[in-house]
Formats: C-alpha cells, sequence, structure tokens
C-alpha cells in the first residue's frame, strides 16, 4: 500500500479510537492518552496485517522436491489472533503435520503461514481449518492434520471470566480423514517432549 494512503488509513482509524475514548467517558487530550489513539490505530493494523498477504504465495516461495514419504510436524508455534466476535486477543500454539506429495516446504514457511492467518480477524475454529486446508492445496499433500490450543480473552476478562478455560480444535484432511492411527501417531508425538 502506498505510504500517503497507509498513513491516510492510520489517521482514519485513530480518529475512530479517539471517539470511542470520549464515548467512554474519558479526556483523550489527558497526557496519558494523547498518544493512544495514534499507538492503537498502529496496534489494530498489526493485529490485521493478514489481509494484506496471501498465505498460499508465503508457502510456494519455499518449495523443495520431497525426499521421503513420513510425517513432518512443526509444533507449538505460537500465535496472537483477535476475535471477530469482541475484537479482543486470543493467542495459543498451532501444530501442524502433513503427509508431503511430491513437494515439501521450508519449515519457516508454515510459521509464516499461521501470522497471516492469525493476523486477522479470526474465529479459532476457522483458523484451524484455514491452515489444514491451505497447506494441503498449496503443497499437494497427501493429508494435513492441525490441532490448536488458544486462550480467549473474550472469556476470561468479560463474559463468564473462565481464568484457566483454554479451547482446542483439530482439523485434518487427505490421508488423515481415513486413517485414525496416523491421526494417533501425530498426537502422540504432540505429548512427547524432546
Amino acid at each position: 500500500m502506498e505510504q500517503n494512503a497507509e498513513n491516510e488509513r492510520l489517521e482514519r482509524i485513530a480518529a475512530h479510537i479517539e471517539a470511542i475514548i470520549r464515548e467512554l467517558g474519558e479526556d483523550p487530550s489527558r497526557e496519558g492518552l494523547l498518544k493512544t489513539p495514534r499507538r492503537a490505530a498502529k496496534a489494530l493494523l498489526y493485529a490485521t496485517s493478514g489481509y494484506d498477504r496471501k498465505p498460499d504465495e508465503v508457502l510456494t516461495q519455499a518449495l523443495f522436491e520431497a525426499e521421503g514419504s513420513g510425517m513432518i510436524i512443526v509444533r507449538d508455534i505460537e500465535f496472537y489472533s483477535m476475535c471477530e466476535h469482541h475484537i479482543l486477543p486470543f493467542f495459543g500454539k498451532v501444530s501442524i503435520g502433513y503427509m508431503p506429495g511430491d513437494k515439501i516446504v521450508g519449515l519457516s514457511k508454515i510459521a509464516r503461514m499461521v501470522d497471516v492467518f492469525a493476523h486477522r480477524l479470526q474465529v479459532q475454529e476457522r483458523f484451524t481449518g484455514q491452515l489444514a486446508t491451505t497447506l494441503c492445496e498449496a503443497l499437494g499433500a497427501r493429508g494435513v492434520i492441525v490441532r490448536c490450543e488458544g486462550e480467549h480473552l473474550c472469556m476470561k476478562m468479560r463474559g463468564v471470566e473462565k481464568q484457566h478455560s483454554a479451547t482446542v480444535t483439530m482439523a485434518y484432511n487427505g490421508i488423515y480423514e481415513t486413517d485414525a492411527t496416523l491421526r494417533s501417531e501425530f498426537l502422540d508425538m504432540l505429548a512427547t517432549k524432546a
């Protein structure tokens, strides 16, 4: 995005945040809040920067010929996202396994794909499914499995206020849909710490 257009976008968002601060009963001209609208606008733009990137393009930047046929797992990739229902953070770890077809992908690209989807307004269920589908399609993998565990501030700091709750979601496709042994192997490998 052009720098002038990006600055204009930032200023529009900051103006809305300033209006919200005023509606909440605060004085946005108070010393501690003077720069808050602009800082909050920058934070929101960063937290939603995934809309500016295409996850399949991230993956296809580092494809290599597959040299084996066993499961590949990248586990405990931390993520931070924003709940689309309350615009509050949710965060956690995601682990991704796949059975390669003809191609494998550079491991850092899997983490970058996670960031692309996490930096959008999300629900954890969709996030988990998007990771599985995108990786499978971009690689031509024989199957992908994803386990995501997240903590949601919309459940911890408002509403039911359950501090120790966590949400676990899984998505899988291809060979993982029909092979329960492979799903179990993936989960067993996640349970094993190095």
